[in-house]
């Protein structure tokens, strides 16, 4: 489960919390960093956008039927204001009992302060061409 200081943290240890709860596909755990707001948005690599907890809990949760998923984000790029933080992160992903695997993805985490704390309203994932040069996010232009 969640803990209460993650939920109440900042935008940087929601984030934590997030890679945490897919690494040990903790369904409850993942779904209650997001926001309440039902415009809510998750895009997996190579998926459709799905709009609302509904649809967003289906998507992980068939992802978890297979167990924990390993994520280890890297080359943060954030910016943040008083009220949202934006990270592009490069996630290098591997599933628990797979062989290890050359695979990249950029995503981006959009978090939104809350009444309730920091929340996440949309993680946008796509798998990167190749394996992306060490300083991917230096010369990246966010359009």
């Amino acid at each position: 489960m969640v803990a209460k200081k993650q939920l109440n943290g900042s935008a940087d240890e929601l984030e934590i919390a997030f890679y945490d709860a897919i690494s040990r596909a903790d369904l409850d755990g993942l779904m209650a960093l997001w926001a309440e707001d039902e415009e809510v948005v998750c895009v997996h690599p190579s998926a459709r956008r799905l709009v609302g907890h509904a649809a967003i809990r289906a998507s992980w949760e068939a992802m978890f039927e297979r167990g924990g998923i390993h994520i280890h984000a890297t080359q943060l790029h954030a910016t943040h204001n008083m009220l949202t933080a934006v990270h592009s992160v490069l996630e290098e992903v591997q599933r628990q009992h797979d062989e290890p695997q050359d695979v990249h993805i950029i995503a981006t985490n959009v978090y939104m302060k809350t009444p309730h704390g920091w929340r996440i309203v949309l993680h946008h994932a796509s798998v990167a061409g190749g394996k992306p040069p060490v300083d991917a996010f230096k010369a990246s232009v966010l359009h």
